[in-house]
Parts: structure tokens; sequence; C-alpha cells
């Protein structure tokens, strides 16, 4: 029963937010051992550029994938708040990075993240995941340009 009503709140979560306005979600890992200083540190920064934004971090904590979300401040219209979308990201995506975390947990890049890919990945390992996506598809027939950087984006 515990557990069934644990699921239940997890679960909840998502749909308490959908019903507090717009959010901002990231899916980020951290090392474990940092997970607390992120949820701390990148709360108070966001706070500082967006005041009485309303961060709602849950997940998988035990693993250091945590969903980052960030609800509107109460006062704020959502277009206002989601104009702010890619300066917000930026610091939390900043903030992971800064600690050796990643910008991409369990729900991987896909195309809303491919253009951070150039940002926060090695040069080095966008090559190699280019040459292999080019060896096992060489005419480029699979999704193409939807998970690996094109061969022509500027590296960071």
């Amino acid at each position: 029963q515990q557990a069934k009503s644990l699921w239940k709140l997890r679960e909840g979560i998502v749909e308490g937010q959908r019903l507090e306005g717009a959010s901002i979600k990231h899916d980020v890992s951290v090392p474990v051992s940092k997970v607390p200083e992120f949820i701390e540190t990148a709360w108070a920064t966001v706070a500082k550029r967006v005041p009485g934004i309303r961060p709602c971090p849950f997940g998988h904590v035990g693993d250091g994938n945590i969903h980052f979300n960030l609800s509107q401040p109460p006062d704020m219209d959502a277009e206002a708040f989601l104009s702010l979308w890619k300066e917000v990201n930026d610091l939390v995506h900043d903030h992971v990075a800064g600690l050796g975390g990643s910008f991409s947990a369990e729900h991987g890049i896909g195309m809303s993240k491919i253009d951070e890919m150039q940002r926060y990945k090695d040069p080095t390992g966008l090559k190699i995941m280019a040459a292999i996506k080019k060896a096992l598809d060489p005419d480029d027939l699979f999704n193409p340009g939807k998970v690996i950087p094109p061969p022509d984006a500027d590296a960071r």
C-alpha cells in the first residue's frame, strides 16, 4: 500500500504542475554526491533570475537523474515565462555541466536538445558519434539531423 501511495504521489507531480501554469522542464543528471548541491544552488540561480519561480525537483534522485521542472511565478503570465526558456535552460544546464553532470539524462537528446550537443559535448566525442552514425547509415536516411548534429554544424 505504501508503494502504491508513493507512486501515486510521484505521478501526480506532473499533473499538479500543469494545473499551476506553464513550466520549463529539465531532465538532467549529476553525480549522486552532487544532487543536494545541484538542487540547492540551481534553485537559487534560477530564483535570482526569475523571482517567484517555483522549482519542482523530483525523479530518480537516488541515481542522480533529476527532473528539475520550473513552474511559472504566480504573478507572471505563461507567455512571458516561456519567453525565458532558453536563458533559464542555459542557467540550469551550465550549472549541471559545472558539477560534472549531463544536460540530458533518461529522455535522451532528440530534436529539442540537438543544439546543446555542440555546447556541452566534447568535440572529439561528437566526431566519434558522427563517424559511427556514418558507418551505420552512410546515406543519412535514419533520423537525419535529429540525434547527431549535422556535419556542417559549428563545434562549440
